[in-house]
């Protein structure tokens, strides 16, 4: 089975919790189980999170916890090797599962690193930049149709974005095969660019040559920098020694 999953969160630190869930489930018989639920694990939600997600406290004032939801009946129902869990950005969202009571014990493929890997053309990597880079958008309503979904789809909505993840997952394995994502999952990417911050669009190797105290400086102050671009400054920094 393979289950294509998002969540929405109170926020992005490590004590925010899940406050929405959304997956789409295919089994070996491309039977398909479309799920999506508002749960409430006692954080608020915080302005800035409701301003991106479109949740608010009222919204979950009366929902189940997490592992009160039909959306953790289905995933313990499923947990095992045989099933595969497919997230874009699978460290974050099998934390915040790991934090709400939910342990997987299957494969896991993470959308986000295997784009990298197949697609390092791409300018930005979030699932929004890659739906329309990609063109993603140009199938959604074909899958809409066929799996029947009736809830209003947008950004940051748990289910819109699970079924990006569908889309790109299609997307990827016309170039390389389910196990090979799998693998490439784990594997670290080796980034040429910045995205983000003052020195974004500029080449990491061309920062070590002018900036170098910037970067070891990244590498000792940022708690939560991304491990491929933690990989990255490291590997260049080793190379220019």
């Amino acid at each position: 089975m393979l289950i294509f999953l998002n969540l929405q969160t109170t926020g992005m630190e490590s004590s925010d919790k899940i406050c929405s869930i959304g997956l789409i489930a295919i089994d070996e018989d491309d039977k398909h189980t479309v799920i999506y639920e508002l749960v409430n694990e006692g954080k608020k939600i915080p302005s800035k999170a409701s301003s991106i997600n479109h949740i608010t406290n009222e919204m979950i004032k009366d929902k189940p916890c997490f592992k009160d939801s039909k959306a953790y009946a289905f995933l313990q129902k499923h947990n095992s090797q045989d099933t595969t869990i497919l997230m874009h950005n699978m460290h974050f969202t099998l934390k915040k599962l790991n934090s709400a009571g939910f342990s997987f014990f299957g494969e896991v493929i993470d959308t986000i690193r295997v784009t990298k890997h197949l697609v390092p053309e791409c300018e930005e990597f979030a699932l929004q930049s890659l739906r329309y880079e990609l063109k993603l958008y140009k199938k959604e309503n074909i899958l809409i149709q066929k799996y029947k979904i009736e809830h209003q789809l947008f950004a940051h909505h748990a289910l819109s974005d699970a079924l990006n993840i569908k889309l790109l997952y299609d997307y990827l394995h016309q170039i390389s095969t389910k196990d090979e994502m799998a693998t490439l999952s784990f594997k670290s990417v080796l980034m040429q660019k910045f995205s983000f911050g003052k020195y974004s669009g500029r080449y990491i190797e061309e920062i070590v040559n002018t900036d170098r105290g910037y970067l070891e400086w990244m590498l000792a102050k940022v708690v939560d920098l991304d491990e491929d671009l933690r990989y990255s400054i490291n590997y260049y920094l080793e190379e220019h020694i």
